[in-house]
């Protein structure tokens, strides 16, 4: 009897070990694939952000440029009104003549400034063109007054035949000349190297924070996910093993085979916890077709058929359309099955009255998106929790493993939808999903 005591108890206690190993190995593998995944999504956020800031400091460059010339513009306007007025006011006014009424002109000035208001914007290209032309013209101008120079200079040499006054008019004027050489060719070009140096400096100032934050929050994030990782199986684990130490100091007990049928199940939980994690982390191809998501609804309801009757829950189904979308349907049926097996569960824990659930598939009216409402009546959900139900290895259930809504979340993403949610510690949990109709998204 002893014996058969032994075998078994060395059979469970080789088992357990076998299954600890592989599950810590799992996991092992779980939080690296987990963290090079984060590391990847967090520079693709990095690399679009600095992307967004860069076009935002062109706009603004753009903005103020247009900003300066429309100054200008309104100045030259201004000055052109007023010498406009100035020239009526000398002008004698002309005999009036009732028999022949002049009709009114409309002053030149509001035709200008309605074509003010009318000018189109200028493309890149556009702006680009003109700018080149103003160089352009600046560069001809120089050109002009520094021949206009030589000549005069070359005129009074030949004329005076005097070197001294020659030279005098010639620094006298050369000073204009350069400064008209400065303004003119060398300004604009150090002018925009200045603004791009000062404009680059303030982007990298900017992007160097941005990637110290981006650091930071997912130094945090990848401390949050290690530590979950960890507690979901240490504690099943030092379940295990004191329940084995326990069989160890009695092996002819007869409580043994009671304790290694615990020590399997918690060692089950953790291998339950890791293959959860690993399609989490897992980048699983979506395959893209048409389905409708009436029937994706119609199929999880009928998987939770007998549940719904023995629980007596009163079920409130609204399929006003079929809501026919591009998408996996297979992995919406898993994100349906999570969404209304937690309905279940709370209606079941919270043991309410008249429990009712309610499913509904909808279009927006524009008919681009479709969306699904999971209601329930049940408790709700805290609201001191609500924000970390998306989180990892998060749960309020004594069993559950705290991935259902993570992979729920993650699949929703992928489609580009998005996965809302309302509580009411009185009213119940509402969740709410929303897909594009024609998504091409990936994992």
């Amino acid at each position: 009897m002893a014996d058969r005591w032994d075998e078994e108890l060395s059979k469970a206690e080789r088992k357990i070990r076998q299954k600890t190993a592989k599950g810590l190995l799992k996991a092992e593998q779980a939080l690296l694939k987990a963290t090079r995944q984060r590391e990847a999504l967090e520079k693709r956020q990095l690399e679009r952000e600095e992307a967004a800031l860069k076009r935002e400091t062109r706009q603004e460059r753009d903005r103020e440029r247009e900003a300066r010339r429309q100054q200008r513009r309104d100045r030259d306007r201004a000055r052109r009104q007023d010498r406009e007025g100035r020239r009526r006011r000398r002008r004698p006014a002309p005999p009036a003549q009732p028999a022949a009424p002049v009709p009114p002109v409309p002053p030149a000035s509001r035709r200008s400034a309605a074509r003010g208001r009318n000018r189109r914007q200028l493309s890149p290209e556009e702006r680009a063109y003109r700018d080149a032309r103003r160089r352009a013209n600046a560069r001809i101008g120089f050109m002009t007054h520094f021949i206009a120079y030589v000549s005069v200079l070359a005129l009074i040499l030949v004329s005076s035949h005097n070197l001294r006054a020659t030279l005098i008019v010639a620094a006298s004027w050369g000073i204009g000349i350069a400064i008209h050489y400065f303004s003119a060719v060398i300004a604009p070009g150090l002018r925009q190297r200045l603004i791009e140096d000062e404009v680059g400096r303030s982007v990298a100032q900017g992007v160097t924070q941005e990637r110290r934050d981006a650091s930071t929050r997912h130094e945090r994030s990848l401390e949050d996910l290690s530590a979950s990782i960890a507690h979901e199986i240490r504690n099943p684990v030092t379940a295990a093993k004191n329940l084995v130490q326990q069989m160890g100091e009695d092996p002819v007990a007869p409580d043994n085979i009671q304790y290694a049928n615990v020590a399997l199940e918690e060692l089950d939980r953790v291998e339950r916890s890791i293959s959860h994690l690993l399609r989490y982390a897992r980048d699983e191809e979506i395959h893209f077709e048409s389905f409708a998501m009436a029937d994706v609804v119609q199929s999880t309801l009928d998987e939770f058929s007998d549940r719904i009757e023995l629980l007596q829950v009163e079920l409130d189904l609204q399929l006003d359309t079929p809501g026919r979308m591009r998408g996996d349907a297979e992995r919406m049926r898993r994100v349906l099955v999570n969404l209304v097996g937690n309905a279940l569960d709370a209606l079941e824990a919270g043991n309410t009255r008249a429990p009712r659930l309610t499913i509904m598939v909808g279009e927006n009216l524009a008919g681009t998106q479709v969306w699904v409402r999971v209601a329930d009546n049940g408790p709700g959900i805290h609201p001191d929790v609500i924000d970390k139900i998306f989180s990892p290895f998060f749960t309020t259930k004594d069993k559950g493993t705290g991935l259902g809504l993570a992979l729920s979340k993650k699949v929703v993403d992928a489609h580009g939808g998005t996965l809302e949610v309302a509580s009411n510690v009185e009213s119940g949990t509402e969740m709410v999903l929303g897909f594009p109709k024609d998504a091409e998204g990936s994992v």
